[in-house]
């Protein structure tokens, strides 16, 4: 009677272990995308606050009354130089400036590589940076 019983078990265990092992490598398959596509992102942004540092300090380099001791940043000059440089190197952004400080803000799409699995689509990842300009002490 026991082998009956062992041989009837089987057949109703049929796949059960399969689905386990799917679903276990499907859980195994997003982790390791939320590290990969995760480190993307960050990476990405990392980058970009980077570039629109520089392109506001560009910015900042346009200064006027420096003489005085009071530098003041010339606007119209400082927001084209931070423009250029951000197109001399193929960033997307935009720049803006007051008499005190040129602010950047960036902007780059970044594609999903294993998410994409899952439903995640590109994210859109953007970083903004202010510089102003200072005196010696």
């Amino acid at each position: 009677m026991e082998g009956g019983l062992a041989v009837q078990r089987l057949q109703h265990d049929s796949g059960s272990i399969t689905a386990f092992v799917v679903m276990l490598a499907m859980t195994f398959v997003a982790c390791a995308g939320l590290a990969v596509d995760g480190g993307r992102l960050v990476a990405a942004k990392v980058q970009l606050a980077d570039q629109a540092e520089n392109a506001a300090r560009a910015g900042t380099q346009e200064i006027t009354a420096l003489r005085t001791g009071d530098p003041k940043v010339d606007v119209d000059k400082a927001i084209i130089a931070a423009e250029e440089f951000m197109t001399r190197y193929q960033i997307h952004g935009q720049a803006s400036a007051t008499s005190s400080e040129v602010t950047v803000k960036t902007m780059r799409v970044v594609p999903m590589s294993i998410l994409v699995l899952f439903g995640v689509g590109s994210r859109l990842i953007t970083a903004q940076r202010t510089a102003r300009p200072v005196t010696a002490p």
